[in-house]
């Protein structure tokens, strides 16, 4: 007697009845768990191979860069950010060298005649001269960084 008193959540032995409310939300949450599960495997413009092809840094990569290795400007090493802002301002440059005409000699960069590339000092702390690195430039707008004295360039993105 005293069972029909006692809610029946807090008495286990009797088991709950299922009203049409139960139902109901049972059957709302199942179709909801459906749509769900379909709007995860739609296929949405910004989920496209064309959008992640351009979220990557060679999408943003200009025409001279490439095939090439690149690198944003924000990752070069401070030294070179610092070079990168004297080049901008025309100088003064603390070495004699910088801004000579890089010859290209090794072919690492695209052909281009004789003058079309110019060399700047990239200080390399602890080094006692000038150090491996580099940035070059070229006339059309180009900056490769080079931290291996020309062995391999990366196209600098600005």
């Amino acid at each position: 007697m005293l069972s029909r008193f006692v809610p029946q959540i807090l008495n286990p032995q009797i088991p709950k009845r299922s009203t049409g409310r139960s139902w109901l939300l049972a059957g709302v949450l199942a179709v909801l768990g459906v749509l769900l599960a379909g709007c995860a495997g739609t296929d949405t413009a910004a989920d496209s191979p064309a959008a992640s092809q351009k979220s990557g840094p060679a999408a943003s990569a200009p025409a001279w860069a490439k095939g090439m290795a690149t690198v944003p400007e924000s990752r070069l090493p401070a030294e070179a950010r610092r070079t990168l802002a004297l080049i901008d301002k025309g100088g003064p440059y603390p070495y004699t060298r910088d801004g000579i005409v890089f010859g290209n000699f090794e072919g690492h960069l695209p052909g281009h005649q004789r003058g079309y590339y110019h060399e700047y000092t990239v200080p390399t702390p602890s080094s006692s001269s000038r150090g491996a690195r580099r940035i070059v430039t070229g006339d059309g707008g180009e900056f490769y960084y080079t931290d291996d004295h020309y062995n391999s360039f990366r196209a600098v993105l600005r």
